[in-house]
């Protein structure tokens, strides 16, 4: 059956094409398995909380009939602004606007938020353009440029709020920097989601083609209920497609936690347990409350539009299990920087078991992609990467976080990143083990090698299950670089970063290659630690249990000043004065294209097929790299999908001519 929405219909009908809903909502009430809900454009002033369960062969669509052209949006129009003094105007409203949940006395805060937490989860908007907020009436009136925004000429508009609780009113006072509030579009958060099931288990909807915008979304960590914009709140077989999704005060999409209440933000309001303990908790809690392949994830995110939220693009803890997230263009997150913590990346995602991320342009992110505990099984590939670093004139905000293109945190693999363009100035921060990288175009360093993790028991789960199968230390290690391809394209200084949660600062390396890994074992060095021909000694081998893990390095390419490592094998490294290297990224017509001489200064330079086999399987779940349904993988496809033939080159590309061709088009 198609039911009918049009916000714009003379009165509120049945559903049907002639007497069509006003809202979505109404329809979400009725909606049943094998339903499309069809939606006219509009603005839609509402929060969509899907009733009904789809089936996997008959889900529930949500269509916008125009490609973005209904619009579900958090915000309100607010008219009706008096000038205040200069370019401040004020404006009260009635908190009966609010309900239960009143954006401008709810702050962002809760665990692993390390910034002053004096942002509040409402908004005003100006032209679609989010304004910052200030601490002060006084600050509000100067209007002052904020020094850690990437974006400082829009930093001048600023708001400010108070509560006049004789009234029961919220004061909000803007800075709109001369123009007129009441000839202008402006807008104030007023609903904590768009588009999310109150009720878990709504499973297989589909939701296509909508401008989802300005939501009071929380604060999302993995230790606490995380709500976005648009989600399935701990559901199964999601789709959700072709969106234009911005303005999140905190995430975009989630595809994250449940609300647990005795596990929700544990160490913000009760402090007696560190916040790792609470992610075990949350993840041994996760299997009680239905974390099975079965019940939770395999969803789809795909084509969608990803811009200008404040603490993540796509952020999720356990729900996103067994997904694919393809085809997304996700930009500017965290670019006010008013938030910061540890939540906080272009996609962020704990526990992302066996999901495939693939063929996503990420930029201007504080951080492109972060895999943080239990990248089991991951797969990042054919993704393209870049400028995901503060700008020199930013200031660093205090609790804010470093940045890079990925991020890969206590886990123990397999995770798999192949096939990427990593263009940064950090290219992976690799607090970590059991990662394969593999025909990759890496332009920065790896960093955080061997350090970064502390005592932290993780968990490794039953292969391409969610059960937990153990739990350990990180030992470093186990990891795999084949046939990639490193530049040193930035300096190569180390780097004075400004830590996150203490004080004091930390050098991190800034030249790019491998070199780091020198003082690992090969596989042979540490296999001979074990004398398989008498029994075992455990006290004996105590130092062999605990000590790093093996690396293979093998067919890499280094140019520009990349080191490699010295155990690296088959592999070609071009001195710094063997020629000038190149490689930008150039816009043209909307496409993306690399302007570079890599592929000349190879010189012919071939390897070998590498394959689940050669990669072999990570050491604590004893897992392939492989894919999520066990078969095996052979690297013969390139970034494009092209076939790699018998001379197989280093880095994503099949050959030098498929290096010209656009990386990424709109």
């Amino acid at each position: 059956m198609r039911i009918y929405v049009n916000v714009n219909a003379k009165c509120d009908g049945d559903g049907t094409a002639r007497a069509p809903f006003r809202r979505i909502g109404e329809a979400a009430k009725i909606a049943q398995p094998g339903d499309e809900v069809l939606v006219a454009p509009g603005v839609y002033r509402e929060y969509v909380d899907p009733v009904h369960a789809g089936l996997e062969n008959a889900r529930i669509t949500y269509r916008s009939e125009e490609p973005l052209g209904a619009v579900i949006t958090g915000a309100e129009q607010v008219k009706g602004w008096e000038p205040y003094k200069g370019n401040v105007w004020v404006r009260r409203i009635a908190n009966s606007l609010f309900g239960a949940y009143n954006p401008y006395t709810t702050f962002v805060y809760g665990d692993w938020f390390f910034a002053k937490a004096d942002k509040h989860t409402g908004c005003v908007y100006l032209n679609d353009r989010a304004m910052y907020e200030t601490a002060s009436l006084e600050d509000c009136e100067k209007g002052e440029i904020y020094p850690c925004s990437w974006v400082p000429e829009e930093s001048v508009y600023k708001w400010y709020t108070e509560q006049d609780e004789a009234a029961d009113e919220t004061v909000l006072y803007a800075n709109f920097q001369g123009k007129n509030p009441n000839e202008e579009n402006v807008e104030i958060n007023v609903r904590r989601e768009c588009f999310l099931p109150s009720k878990t288990g709504v499973n297989y909807i589909t939701v296509s083609g909508f401008t989802i915008c300005k939501a009071a979304t929380t604060w999302a960590p993995p230790a606490a209920y995380q709500d976005g914009m648009i989600g399935p709140h701990w559901s199964k077989g999601w789709i959700i497609e072709d969106c234009d999704i911005s303005n999140s005060k905190c995430a975009g999409i989630s595809v994250g936690k449940y609300l647990d209440p005795d596990n929700d933000h544990y160490f913000t309001y009760k402090y007696v347990k560190s916040p790792t303990q609470m992610e075990r908790d949350a993840v041994c809690r996760g299997q009680y409350h239905g974390w099975l392949k079965e019940k939770v994830g395999g969803h789809i995110i795909r084509r969608n539009n990803i811009h200008h939220c404040e603490q993540g693009g796509i952020i999720g803890r356990m729900g996103g299990v067994f997904s694919v997230i393809e085809d997304n263009h996700i930009h500017h997150i965290n670019n006010m920087m008013e938030l910061g913590g540890a939540e906080i990346a272009g996609i962020k995602m704990h526990a992302a078991i066996d999901v495939i991320m693939r063929r996503n342009h990420i930029h201007h992110c504080t951080m492109g992609i972060w895999c943080d505990w239990e990248a089991q099984g991951t797969r990042l590939t054919q993704n393209l990467l870049h400028d995901n670093q503060r700008p020199e004139y930013a200031s660093v905000l205090k609790g804010g976080m470093m940045s890079q293109d990925i991020f890969v945190e206590v886990g123990h693999g397999p995770t798999l990143i192949d096939h990427n363009i990593l263009l940064s100035d950090v290219s992976l921060r690799f607090a970590t083990e059991g990662v394969a990288l593999v025909h990759n175009l890496i332009c920065g360093a790896l960093t955080c090698v061997g350090g970064g993790t502390g005592p932290r028991y993780t968990p490794y789960h039953i292969p391409h299950r969610t059960e937990v199968m153990g739990f350990m230390t990180i030992l470093h290690g186990d990891d795999r670089f084949y046939n990639n391809i490193f530049v040193q394209k930035w300096p190569s200084e180390d780097l004075k970063i400004m830590r996150d949660s203490r004080e004091g600062y930390d050098l991190e390396n800034r030249k790019a290659g491998t070199w780091m890994f020198d003082e690992y074992p090969t596989y042979d060095e540490w296999i001979a630690q074990f004398d398989f021909t008498k029994p075992a000694n455990m006290a004996q081998l105590e130092p062999a249990h605990a000590g790093h893990l093996p690396v293979w390095t093998e067919g890499n390419v280094y140019l520009g000043g990349a080191e490699a490592c010295k155990n690296e094998k088959n592999g070609l490294v071009i001195a710094k004065d063997g020629g000038d290297v190149k490689v930008e990224l150039v816009e043209k017509d909307g496409a993306f294209y690399l302007d570079t001489n890599v592929y000349e200064l190879l010189k012919g330079f071939t390897s070998r097929m590498i394959s689940t086999d050669v990669l072999g399987m990570a050491f604590e779940p004893e897992e392939k790299f492989e894919n999520p349904d066990g078969t095996p993988i052979c690297f013969d496809k390139d970034y494009f999908g092209g076939h790699r033939g018998v001379e197989v080159v280093p880095g994503p590309f099949a050959s030098a001519e498929d290096a010209k061709k656009a990386v990424y088009s709109a």
